[in-house]
């Protein structure tokens, strides 16, 4: 088989960045905008300026949306960011927003709040981080909010409030229904994990949530999802594939 020149070889690299970011270097941040770091750095109830790429959106409602975004070195959390339904609509996949607001938590999970933000020139979708192998480790909380895969877990029986097993429950304790949040627990390597198919974002219509009601206690499955956090890793689980 002969070899393709460096030449063509680094432009196939580069067609490839071309197709998952368009707008130049997606960390480059305008006047006054944080660096993912800096964000990081912040101290908590501290006013921030960052500049990051929707990945998805939760169900607008009342005047609100909550949006996982992302830059290239790391994931925002924006919390009920108010907007009118139009404008959710423009809020697609990949649009770059440049967002001013207030760094909080919450039982963990680090978020941008009470935020206002403006739609600005670029296009970017983050690649999906295998952290399997960090699981049970300090070093996930690094990973907060990305779009990030787990393979090779064990679905393992979730109690509900009655004492009952299952292999899923709506809502965490099992007091929901049909159109409520699909809870799981998952094993690896010794340890229980608790996963979620949340609602607001991927609702009863979605293969992930169809998918959801079909597990059973011991099978195997691969997912992905955001790394979104509760008193410890408990992902917005996007996708199921039950091997």
């Amino acid at each position: 088989m002969k070899k393709l020149p460096v030449v063509v070889i680094t432009l196939v690299l580069a067609l490839s960045l071309v197709a998952c970011s368009k707008g130049g270097d997606i960390n480059k941040k305008s006047e006054g905008v944080m660096t993912y770091a800096e964000y990081v750095a912040a101290p908590l109830d501290s006013e921030v300026t960052v500049e990051a790429y929707v990945q998805a959106c939760q169900s607008w409602w009342d005047g609100k949306i909550t949006i996982y975004a992302a830059d290239g070195d790391g994931a925002y959390f924006l919390y009920e960011l108010p907007c009118t339904e139009e404008e959710a609509a423009k809020l697609t996949p990949g649009t770059k927003l440049k967002v001013k607001g207030f760094k909080s938590e919450w039982s963990g999970e680090v978020e941008i709040i009470d935020a206002s933000y403006e739609i600005e020139e670029g296009q970017y979708i983050a690649p999906v981080k295998d952290v399997t192998d960090l699981l049970g480790k300090d070093d996930l909380v690094d990973s907060m909010n990305q779009f990030v895969s787990f393979k090779d877990l064990e679905i393992v029986a979730s109690t509900d409030g009655n004492g009952n097993e299952a292999p899923y429950l709506f809502n965490w304790d099992g007091s929901g229904e049909e159109g409520n949040d699909v809870y799981f627990n998952v094993s690896k390597d010794g340890q229980v994990y608790t996963f979620l198919v949340r609602a607001y974002l991927t609702g009863p219509d979605t293969d992930v949530y169809k998918t959801a009601k079909t597990l059973q206690i011991g099978d195997k499955i691969d997912c992905e999802g955001f790394m979104y956090w509760y008193e410890g890793p408990n992902p917005h689980i996007t996708k199921i594939s039950i091997k």
